[in-house]
């Protein structure tokens, strides 16, 4: 990489971050630019500073990690966020996907984890922690669905795939060179069809049955 990916670290637990960001600026493609323990603070460091990537707590006081990913997003399309997360809970984890992070890291997370986690979000691509693939398909996938009922056409495969990349609806009807409509009537019928009630159940589902790869 010819820059350092500019990371901010957004959590109310000072150790934590601390810890984070020493491991961070090892890696040697990275450097921490900013901390900060709630979301408005973190908001105002934004305005400051030049910013690539966000490590984003959900429960902060003052102002969560839902609002916060929220409004940062929407003023600054471009930045990519990755929630840390403790929690198993179903509001949360949906709330920040509508948010619009791409990716979910569990907080006792290796450092080789967390290698993988910044790269590929920083390279356009979705990460979630494999400790998290059991819950969410289990939260979100209705058990009844049997794989062997599960039958695919290529088209939504492809759109699997780009999917699990981190393409959003709009860039997938573009490099598929059909409408935005039509991806989305395709990720319906994928999500009737694994019985799932979201993208990231979707995903979790697609994963662990060899569908995509990731």
């Amino acid at each position: 990489m010819e820059s350092l990916i500019r990371v901010i670290i957004v959590d109310d637990h000072e150790i934590f971050r601390s810890g984070l960001k020493m491991v961070i600026n090892k890696l040697g493609y990275a450097k921490v630019v900013g901390e900060a323990t709630d979301g408005v603070e973190f908001l105002g460091i934004l305005e400051h500073e030049e910013t690539d990537l966000v490590l984003m707590d959900i429960e902060m006081p003052v102002m969560n990690g839902i609002e916060a990913t929220k409004k940062a997003i929407e003023k600054y399309p471009s930045l990519k966020v990755i929630a840390l997360t403790m929690y198993k809970d179903d509001a949360y984890i949906q709330s920040m996907m509508e948010a619009g992070v791409k990716g979910f890291l569990i907080k006792n997370i290796r450092k080789e984890v967390l290698d993988r986690a910044l790269q590929a979000v920083y390279n356009g691509k979705t990460y979630y922690s494999e400790e998290l693939w059991d819950y969410f398909t289990k939260s979100f996938v209705k058990e009844e669905k049997h794989e062997n009922e599960l039958v695919l056409t290529k088209r939504e495969i492809e759109v699997l795939q780009l999917l699990g990349e981190g393409l959003s609806n709009k860039e997938i009807a573009d490099r598929l060179f059909v409408s935005e409509r039509t991806i989305v009537g395709h990720k319906s019928n994928l999500m009737a069809k694994t019985a799932a009630k979201n993208t990231v159940a979707l995903l979790a589902y697609a994963i662990r049955n060899g569908l995509i790869s990731m």
